[in-house]
């Protein structure tokens, strides 16, 4: 592999590592913005809402302590899945 390929395959490298951390990141923060809403949805007596949204977020972002949360509040408030 000659210095011209060697850097771009670097280069390409790089790219999709912070690509993958970028989108890391915002899946993280919308199952976080999902879950605040899902509960403040709760403390509102808007129960049905909440539950379309911890629902909501155990299907998107499953294996998350987001995700993880939901099935918990789901359980609690009488819901499955």
């Amino acid at each position: 592999m000659n210095a011209m390929s060697r850097r771009t395959a670097v280069f390409s490298y790089t790219a999709l590592m912070l690509c993958a951390l970028i989108v890391a990141g915002c899946m993280g923060d919308k199952g976080k913005e999902l879950f605040e809403t899902a509960k403040f949805e709760e403390v509102q007596q808007n129960r049905e809402h909440a539950v379309k949204l911890y629902q909501e977020i155990v299907k998107k972002y499953p294996g998350t302590d987001y995700a993880d949360k939901a099935a918990q509040r789901l359980t609690v408030i009488g819901q499955s899945k």
